[in-house]
């Protein structure tokens, strides 16, 4: 026979149990029925925005397609679509599915909130370019239209996010493209960077990696079906073709010639050597570039390298008779011309 108080000590805690899984709007069931509504909610944001960008490339959105773009079973992206149907945001032609006005309006809301949210993580924080665009998907799912608007006031409303692409006016207007893709320039042009395009994430990486920006002056040596050779900052760069039509470009106006002469950066001075300051890269964005400007990083300063830490990295730099430290990667954004006549001492 159980003792009454042993029973009473297990009613107590099963009634306390029961109360913090279904206590209303606080309760393990009510954040995991909103945990359900939620991951619901930004898989419908999610497709509306698959539909906005066939849109734009004036091909079909299809079934296939849809669960292609968002990793799930034909069944369930049949079943979102359907969703935005009922909700009037989509509408199918029985060959393809199409955004209505109130459909287009939602997917250049989301994608206005994307590209201002990749703007701020490029100009605020110090999160690196090959993350803005991921923590964009993740966070334009989280803040009201009011909230959005009140991000672009604090930014001045900006017009382009930091790979080139232009933002949707609050209005829903969206400039069109002015850039043609890298690929289709003649040889011998002199061109400049508007866009580059984030994804695949992959890609994007790997033109990060051969230092490109948008802003970037460019002139194309070669072109061929499989491969774009240009000159960039005194730079010989290919890239296969595959790339470099995810790089958008413009021509030059007024630009005839290109700086021909080979440059180096700040990290390649050993201790001892002298450099001035030509330029930092575009690449080099937000709070980093603010910083180096700070420290009297400019056209003209003369640096100086003073001292190696113990692994390499960081280096002292003397910058107008103050000593800063540089990491390798930061060092690597300066772009500096060696003082004639100095040689560096071995680190």
């Amino acid at each position: 026979m159980v003792h009454p108080g042993l029973a009473l000590l297990l009613f107590a805690l099963a009634s306390v149990g029961l109360y913090l899984i279904f206590r209303p709007r606080t309760g393990v069931f009510s954040r995991f029925l909103r945990m359900i509504r939620t991951s619901e909610r930004v898989r419908l944001e999610d497709a509306l925005k698959h539909l906005l960008h066939c849109e734009s490339m004036g091909i079909s959105c299809t079934t296939d397609s849809v669960a292609g773009v968002l990793e799930a079973s034909r069944g369930q992206a049949l079943q979102l679509l359907t969703q935005l149907d009922r909700m009037g945001l989509a509408r199918s032609d029985g060959v393809g599915h199409h955004l209505t006005d109130e459909g287009r309006s939602y997917a250049l809301r989301l994608l206005r909130t994307h590209r201002l949210l990749e703007r701020y993580l490029a100009d605020r924080t110090g999160v690196p370019a090959e993350e803005w665009h991921e923590r964009a998907e993740r966070e334009e799912h989280l803040l009201t239209a009011a909230e959005t608007e009140q991000l672009s006031a604090r930014m001045g409303h900006p017009v382009y996010d930091p790979h080139g692409d232009p933002i949707p006016s609050a209005g829903g207007a969206l400039p069109p493209s002015v850039g043609i893709p890298l690929t289709g320039v003649e040889r011998g042009s002199i061109v400049r960077v508007v866009h580059l395009e984030d994804e695949p994430r992959e890609a994007y990486d790997r033109l990060l990696a051969r230092g490109l920006a948008p802003g970037m002056v460019l002139r194309v040596t070669d072109a061929t079906p499989s491969m774009v050779r240009f000159t960039c900052d005194g730079r010989e760069v290919a890239l296969a073709a595959v790339l470099a039509a995810n790089v958008e470009v413009v021509a030059e106006a007024g630009l005839d010639t290109l700086r021909e002469e080979p440059t180096e950066t700040l990290a390649g001075l050993v201790v001892g050597d002298e450099a001035e300051v030509v330029d930092i890269s575009p690449v080099c964005q937000g709070p980093q570039r603010r910083r180096l400007l700070d420290l009297g990083v400019i056209p003209g300063t003369t640096i100086r390298a003073v001292m190696t830490s113990a692994s390499g990295d960081p280096v002292a730099y003397e910058i107008r008779g103050a000593l800063i430290a540089l990491r390798h990667q930061q060092a690597e954004w300066i772009r500096v011309k060696r003082s004639t006549g100095e040689q560096g001492e071995a680190a």
